[in-house]
């Protein structure tokens, strides 16, 4: 029997995030004995703060270890509601919020419950890999919005004009962004804003690394007259509070696509654990001071990393405003990102990804966490001019 011929064929368009894959060839190599720096995987190499590790534990032994509401502790959902209220600058009900188990559920939730067959979604390219899978699996045909590198990586507003049509249902952005460190500037957004009420589509507007940025303001799509209607709110913990492996996220949505939002969430993951979602609470609530100084540390790497780039021959890069990666240029090189990122694993001991990891745009250039120790970082910069012969 032809096993494979049970799957569903939906399943054909579902991708994956390549730098899982380059984590796993790194791995290997490190079982061989072989010095590996990694710069592929994009979360914080800082251990989550003390008091929100507590707070868990104290939940723990208090027998927080049962079912919780679906959308998310009330508790949890008031202390979001009044967070993105104050810094985005609308008013936001704890009805409004789904807490789901990292940022994912809400990117797949909200996609799943607007896009279908013959709609069509607008998503940034380069641009994190799971939109342009999320988009193909349920039906609807991805429209990637180039993000250019003489747009500082922001969205052309003119592009995006082009692009939209009466069939967009969903258009997403990412602000800072991943993989480029680019912040969406007024101008970008307004424009946004306006094709949104004028054609009528919602805005998926992913903000996860909204607290990590160093130059400017962050600005969000949905504090914009008239869009705080239109938009679905993506955030979480991982990065702001190096949580990555708590798995806690949260979306703000309308009240009425909110609850579908739920229902969603009903049917795959039932509900957060309460004693993650406590820990969520304490980080809200808490001391601030360690994300301001993982911030400040995180600038002082991207000084470092940006300069080290910019003298090795061939290369350019840009200095990102936000998030921790550096989107360098090598097409000066004369080898492609891809020959370029196994040859730099392979005999360099440098794990980093190729650009077209994050779709076609990404063609020329590699993404690099610097989300790692900056004597690592330099040491990394060093092995790559060695590779490259400077």
């Amino acid at each position: 029997m032809d096993i494979a011929a049970l799957l569903a064929a939906r399943m054909g368009r579902l991708g994956t995030e390549s730098a899982f894959e380059v984590l796993a060839r790194a791995r290997a190599l490190e079982a061989q004995g072989r010095s590996v720096i990694h710069l592929e995987i994009g979360e914080p190499d800082f251990a989550t703060p003390a008091h929100i590790v507590e707070a868990a534990v104290e939940a723990l032994r208090g027998g927080d270890t049962h079912y919780t509401p679906a959308a998310g502790l009330p508790e949890l959902r008031a202390a979001i509601a009044e967070e993105v209220s104050r810094t985005r600058g609308i008013p936001v009900d704890p009805d409004q919020v789904v807490v789901t188990p990292g940022g994912k559920p809400i990117m797949f939730f909200t996609i799943l419950a607007l896009a279908e067959e013959g709609s069509e979604v607008i998503y940034p390219d380069p641009g994190f890999p799971i939109y342009e899978s999320v988009i193909r699996f349920a039906g609807a045909t991805p429209v990637p919005l180039p993000l250019r590198e003489e747009f500082g990586f922001a969205f052309d507003p003119e592009e995006l004009r082009r692009l939209v049509t009466p069939r967009t249902r969903l258009v997403i952005v990412n602000s800072p962004h991943n993989p480029t460190g680019a912040v969406i500037g007024r101008e970008a957004l307004e424009e946004l804003a306006r094709l949104a009420q004028e054609y009528g589509f919602f805005v998926l507007s992913d903000e996860i690394y909204r607290r990590i940025v160093y130059d400017g303001e962050v600005l969000s799509v949905a504090g914009f007259p008239g869009m705080a209607e239109r938009t679905v709110i993506l955030d979480g913990f991982s990065k702001t509070y190096a949580m990555t492996g708590w798995r806690l996220g949260f979306g703000v949505a309308p009240r009425w696509l909110a609850e579908h939002l739920v229902r969603l969430a009903v049917n795959c993951h039932s509900c957060v654990p309460g004693f993650t979602q406590r820990a969520g609470l304490a980080a809200l609530r808490g001391p601030q001071e360690p994300v301001e100084r993982m911030v400040a540390e995180f600038r002082r790497r991207r000084d470092a990393v940006v300069a080290g780039l910019n003298s090795l021959p061939g290369v350019r890069c840009l200095e990102p405003a936000g998030a921790f990666y550096v989107f360098p240029n090598v097409t000066g090189t004369g080898r492609s990102a891809e020959e370029l990122a196994r040859g730099l694993l392979d005999e360099a001991g440098v794990a980093v990804l190729a650009g077209t990891a994050f779709g076609r745009y990404g063609a020329g250039y590699l993404r690099l966490s610097f989300a790692n120790s900056l004597e690592n970082l330099l040491e990394a910069i060093e092995r790559m001019r060695r590779y490259l012969g400077g």
